[in-house]
C-alpha cells in the first residue's frame, strides 16, 4: 500500500476548488473546458460522506462524531489501496489530531498543497457561501474549536484558527509541501499553476498549461455554474463562483471587523505578506 496521498488543504474559500479545477482541466488535456460537475473524476474529498457509510458496510448517523473519525482511517485506507502512484484529496481539516485521531497521517501521504487566502477576503467569501453574517464568520476563524457541522453529504470537518490552520499545513512535514497564495494565483496563475504540476511531476507543457488555465478562469466556471448549476454549492448559497477577486475586503468588510482579523492573526499575517 503506497502513501500516494496528495492533500489539497486550505481554510475554505481560498482557492481550493479553483485548484482542482485547473488540475483536472490540465489532465483531461481535452480542448473544450471540463464541466465543472466532472472534476471530482480527478480526485476526492475527505469528508464525503458516502464514503464513510462504504467503509462503515451501513448507512451510518454522519452527525456520531466519535464513529465517524474511528472510520477516518478506513476511509484513506481505502483511497490508497487502488495502488495509484498520486490520489488527490481535498481537505479544509487542519494538520493535528481530534479526540485522539491524526487528521492527516503521515503514513498515507505523498505531499501536500496548502493554498491561503488574505483572511479578510475569506471571511466575505465565506459569510456569502454560508449565509451566515460576516461578523461571526470573523469570530469563529479565531477559535481553536473551530469545525463544520456535518450533514447528510458530508462528515464534521475540523478547522481550528486561521492562524492555527495555516501553521498547522506550513510548518515542519516529513513530506514535501507547496505553499500557495490565492493573490499570487489571480496575478499570475501560469506561474502559480506551473508549481503545481511540478510539485505533482507532471511535465509542464506551456500550450496546455495556457488552455487549463483558461478553461479554470472565473469566466468559464461562472458560464457553466449559470447554466448547468454546480453540485458543490451549498442549498442555501446563490452562487458558488461568486466574485474570486482580491482586496474586496477593502470595500467591502467593515474597517472594525478588518481590525479584529489582524489583531487576532497578526503574526501569520505578517510572515505571509497580508501586513506590512
Amino acid at each position: 500500500m503506497k502513501n500516494s496521498i496528495v492533500w489539497l488543504a486550505s481554510y475554505p474559500k481560498s482557492g481550493n476548488t479553483w485548484t482542482r479545477i485547473f488540475l483536472a482541466n490540465y489532465l483531461a488535456n481535452t480542448q473544450e473546458p471540463m464541466p465543472i460537475n466532472q472534476v471530482n473524476k480527478f480526485g476526492m474529498g475527505d469528508a464525503i460522506a458516502k464514503t464513510y457509510h462504504m467503509v462503515a458496510g451501513r448507512r451510518i448517523d454522519t452527525r456520531d462524531l466519535a464513529l465517524t473519525l474511528s472510520l477516518r482511517e478506513k476511509v484513506l485506507r481505502g483511497i490508497v489501496a487502488n495502488n495509484a502512484d498520486v490520489n488527490l484529496v481535498k481537505t479544509h481539516n487542519i494538520k493535528s489530531v481530534a479526540r485522539g485521531i491524526d487528521l492527516i497521517p503521515t503514513k498515507y501521504t505523498r505531499s501536500a498543497i496548502y493554498i491561503m487566502r488574505d483572511p479578510r477576503d475569506m471571511v466575505l467569501s465565506a459569510a456569502r457561501h454560508y449565509g451566515e453574517p460576516v461578523e461571526k464568520v470573523v469570530a469563529r476563524i479565531a477559535r481553536s474549536d473551530n469545525a463544520t457541522q456535518a450533514d447528510d453529504n458530508t462528515v464534521a470537518v475540523f478547522q481550528g484558527s486561521w492562524s492555527e490552520h495555516v501553521k498547522s499545513w506550513t510548518g515542519y512535514a516529513p513530506y514535501p509541501v507547496l505553499t500557495l497564495r490565492y493573490e499570487d494565483m489571480l496575478t499570475n496563475p501560469h506561474q502559480e499553476f506551473a508549481k503545481t504540476l511540478t510539485h505533482l511531476g507532471v511535465p509542464v507543457d506551456d500550450e496546455r498549461l495556457d488552455r487549463a488555465v483558461r478553461h479554470a478562469s472565473f469566466d468559464e466556471v461562472s458560464k457553466q455554474e449559470t447554466e448547468t448549476g454546480f453540485m458543490e454549492k451549498p442549498a442555501g448559497a446563490e452562487k458558488f463562483f461568486a466574485s474570486g477577486r482580491s482586496g474586496q475586503w477593502k470595500t467591502d468588510l467593515d474597517p472594525a471587523l478588518a481590525d479584529q482579523i489582524c489583531n487576532n492573526h497578526a503574526k501569520t499575517m505578517k510572515k505571509f505578506g497580508y501586513l506590512e
